[in-house]
């Protein structure tokens, strides 16, 4: 990961996008394998993956589906993580756990299962609006509460013109953009992913000063190495 903040940019669905965003500097690439404008087939993101270097962690993105498929279908992709964005028990987020090196699990904005996050046995928490790839933006108050704001990552609505007000007020380990980046759903728009980049990478760099001026540096685990693990 770069230094500063983990961005994601989710909704894949072609190589030249793929690529695209990982020439301007993505840590982490979403294929969405749900229902959605952007769903893609196993096949395609398979054929993606192998384009990707491997310090790019690529990401299925599943939604209410049974878990040994689940495990299934991003082993046949190569995804290097899972991310779990449906009402899917903190059991089965577990057993999912156990079979994959990394999950993300999604929650909406003000859901009150966010307080019990450390049972789905997650890598990371990702907070969302109610109504993911719509672009709307939720009520970040809804997000100060989460815990452990070193494995949260936000999404929902995000875009270069809001994405370092997000940074500022919630201090995320990471972001996750879709539509925010697109110029049609599935299609990237390369100036608007170069300006998302920019603008979350500054605004981190922004707040890392203001935390280094304002208090002395604090110790703290590293969050999950996908290159090493």
């Amino acid at each position: 990961m770069s230094d500063g903040i983990f961005v994601k940019i989710c909704g894949i669905t072609n190589e030249a996008d793929a690529l695209l965003c990982v020439g301007l500097g993505a840590d982490a690439l979403g294929f969405m394998f749900a229902p959605s404008p952007r769903q893609v087939t196993v096949r395609s993101v398979h054929d993606i993956v192998h384009r990707v270097p491997r310090e790019v962690l690529t990401v299925g993105v599943f939604r209410d589906e049974a878990r040994q498929r689940v495990v299934d279908l991003a082993g046949e992709a190569g995804v290097g993580a899972i991310q779990l964005h449906g009402h899917e028990t903190a059991e089965d987020c577990r057993w999912i756990r156990q079979h994959t090196a990394c999950t993300i699990r999604a929650f909406s904005a003000g859901d009150r299962t966010i307080a019990r996050f450390e049972e789905f046995g997650a890598d990371y928490i990702l907070i969302d609006g109610t109504s993911p790839g719509s672009g709307e933006v939720f009520d970040w108050r809804l997000a100060e509460g989460v815990v452990d704001h070193s494995r949260m990552i936000v999404a929902g609505g995000l875009h270069a013109g809001n994405v370092a007000q997000a940074i500022a007020r919630l201090q995320p380990w990471g972001v996750d953009v879709s539509s925010g980046v697109e110029s049609e759903p599935g299609r990237k728009d390369p100036q608007k992913v170069r300006e998302f980049i920019h603008a979350a990478r500054a605004a981190a760099d922004l707040s890392q000063r203001r935390r280094e001026s304002d208090e002395p540096p604090a110790s703290a685990s590293e969050p999950y190495d996908w290159m090493g693990g």
